[in-house]
């Protein structure tokens, strides 16, 4: 446990609420500026759970910018493209090249990633550094602040001080809930997550590619991982009851219940697993305001958001490299550097969880919906495609405090 210092002393860190993508990452980007660092982690052991993960170009310039590019890179499957196709009639709809032009568009590739893979990279590169200092088996429970710092509360009673203290607890966060205190958005949208080996995955969908299949009020997701050992398989569907905002184990029937009439190919995937987790999903509604005090929120407890976009880890990475961007531009006053952090990245990640609303909206319609969907890409080309991803792929750390220019807070 960490204890107040005398003014002597060294500074007190910064304290990290969450050891996930995030939180490591806030640490990492702290760290690199010359700030010690304190996380405190719920989970018993450090690590991540879940499956695949889609990494744009944005997340490799963010990883650069911790000094975990290689780690990260030598992990990663590198799609071909990215490819859409109607789940009734196997018609493309769009395809996305993500090779040679799209790298040299964006300055980085498009890759797929076990979301292990993404964690153990950064976990690396705190390991490698005496600043960062994780305690595992501590959920915080409230946040007290004075002229001196920062305390957090476990629930075991013990009292962590620091100088500030950054929430990134993911999507139930304890942080926001005390400064912010709104209610999770449930979206109605249930997604299902697997992973196949390779030798169970059918032959003839062992495409190097991100692949999706779009249906009415459904779609599949398929991508190989781990140099293509393994692949992973998502489905979502519109469900036709009232949900509550969580994750339980799946059920095979009710996978099979939702996909009816998609074509035998397509089929395939809802097939393969044994085991499927069934993911309830959620977001909240954008809020202008994540800094209080010495107090501010990152990755998911700041903006969570629907996985239309694939852009919730990248936001993270992101999120985290401009608050040590900040921390630099203001020569480590942190209250300067919470401020200009927050209006950095308000507009960008409410654009992120408002696009990903609209995008789980257009992707999955039936009828004469559907038709006009398929029309809007068809026949699109690469640069064209290309140009509509340049305010989300274009990221760059030299730049990330440019929307925090006569913003307002």
């Amino acid at each position: 446990m960490v204890s107040s210092a005398s003014p002597s002393a060294t500074p007190p860190p910064v304290l990290v609420a969450g050891a996930g993508i995030g939180g490591l990452a806030a640490a990492l980007a702290l760290a690199r500026q010359g700030h010690t660092v304190q996380v405190l982690e719920q989970a018993s052991r450090l690590g991540e759970i879940g499956a695949g993960i889609q990494l744009g170009p944005n997340a490799f310039a963010a990883f650069d910018a911790m000094g975990v590019g290689p780690a990260a890179r030598a992990r990663a499957v590198y799609t071909d493209e990215m490819v859409m196709h109607d789940a009734l009639d196997e018609g493309v709809v769009g395809r996305i090249p993500t090779g040679e032009a799209f790298r040299a568009r964006f300055g980085n590739p498009y890759a797929v990633i076990h979301r292990a893979d993404v964690h153990q990279s950064l976990l690396e590169g705190a390991q490698a550094t005496d600043r960062i200092r994780v305690a595992t088996s501590t959920c915080i429970e409230r946040v007290e602040q004075d002229a001196r710092g920062v305390t957090a509360i476990d629930t075991q009673g013990r009292r962590w001080h620091g100088q500030a203290l950054v929430g990134a607890d993911g999507v139930r966060s304890a942080v926001r809930q005390q400064f912010v205190g709104d209610p999770a958005r449930v979206s109605g949208h249930v997604v299902y997550r697997a992973v196949v080996d390779r030798h169970d995955f059918p032959e003839d969908l062992r495409w190097n590619a991100a692949s999706i299949w779009v249906g009415p009020d459904c779609h599949l997701v398929h991508y190989p991982l781990r140099g293509g050992e393994q692949y992973n398989v998502v489905v979502t569907f519109h469900s036709r009851q009232t949900e509550v905002w969580g994750v339980r184990e799946g059920s095979r029937e009710e996978v099979l219940d939702y996909f009816q009439g998609i074509c035998p190919r397509a089929r395939q995937l809802i097939e393969l697993p044994r085991d499927w987790k069934r993911w309830a999903t959620a977001d909240r509604e954008p809020i202008g305001q994540w800094t209080f005090g010495r107090v501010t929120l990152l990755g998911d407890a700041a903006h969570p958001t629907l996985q239309y976009l694939a852009q919730g880890a990248c936001m993270a990475l992101e999120d985290a490299v401009t608050l040590g961007e900040a921390l630099r531009a203001h020569g480590g006053d942190i209250d300067a550097a919470f401020a200009t952090y927050q209006r950095a990245r308000v507009a960008r990640t409410a654009r992120i969880v408002l696009s990903a609303r609209e995008m789980g909206r257009i992707l999955p319609p039936k009828g004469v919906e559907r038709l006009v969907r398929n029309s809007l890409w068809k026949g699109r080309s690469p640069d064209r495609f290309y140009d509509a991803l340049e305010w989300l792929y274009s990221w760059r750390v030299q730049t990330c405090l440019c929307d925090a220019t006569g913003a307002g807070a």
